[in-house]
């Protein structure tokens, strides 16, 4: 089905598209919706970029008082998300280009890279995990990857849903303007960050802004630019560095 939407103040393009849709599957459905409802991606949702639902996962439960979660089996702290729900949910929203993910500090972590690859897909289903996470043949059964976005610890998946879906929806053709963009940027090479940049004035409170880039000289800029590139790299994310690579 092909959508049109269109919004004055919108500077995406208004031609006829098929958006990619992602549906959220959560115990937050506000939350995960909240980051994504303004800026660059709500623009994005008005032009028919990307048609982006969050649905409540209670909806699915068959419990009189619409619990979805249960003790672990075994023993243990916490409560975990109960299979029923969630496979319920996947059979209602899964379509024959569905890809399904489950949010989680035990997946895959998150990169750029990630990004790029999923916005490949015509349809995303995010499941969000909450509690201590999820019955695991959610795992084994259900989902096709399982991804985080740190080595951290939040209070539900909802959030991190938020960032995935802002970083493969900022991606998408269109949605940033100038695709060149998204090209440029920080992690656009897997162990490079991006060099520092300045604006006008050249000068502030005696803070200069570096000569070379006031020159005119691309090739030197451009040499410039890798070495701050490299140092930046090399300073903050010394994990990610490689001189061999430069």
């Amino acid at each position: 089905m092909l959508i049109i939407r269109m919004e004055l103040n919108s500077k995406l393009p208004l031609s006829p598209i098929t958006p990619m849709r992602i549906d959220i599957v959560t115990l937050f459905p506000n939350l995960a919706l909240g980051p994504l409802s303004d800026s660059i991606i709500e623009r994005a949702r008005l032009a028919g970029v990307v048609d982006l639902h969050a649905h409540q996962l209670r909806d699915w439960s068959k419990d009189k008082h619409r619990r979805v979660d249960d003790s672990i089996c075994g023993g243990g702290h916490g409560m975990l998300l109960k299979p029923e729900p969630l496979f319920a949910a996947v059979e209602a929203l899964r379509q024959p280009s569905s890809h399904v993910i489950l949010m989680t500090p035990q997946g895959v972590p998150f990169k750029q890279a990630k990004a790029r690859e999923l916005g490949t897909h015509a349809h995303l289903i995010i499941l969000c995990g909450h509690y201590e996470g999820v019955d695991h043949r959610v795992v084994e059964h259900l989902v096709d990857e399982e991804i985080s976005i740190g080595d951290y610890i939040l209070t539900n998946g909802a959030i991190a849903a938020a960032v995935v879906c802002d970083a493969v929806i900022r991606l998408l053709p269109g949605v940033l303007g100038n695709d060149q963009s998204a090209v440029d940027e920080s992690f656009s090479e897997p162990t490079m960050l991006e060099a520092p940049a300045y604006t006008r004035p050249p000068i502030y409170q005696n803070m200069a802004v570096p000569e070379v880039l006031l020159s005119g000289n691309h090739q030197q800029i451009a040499s410039w630019r890798r070495l701050a590139a490299e140092q930046r790299t090399a300073l903050n994310r010394p994990d990610l560095y490689d001189p061999t690579t430069t």
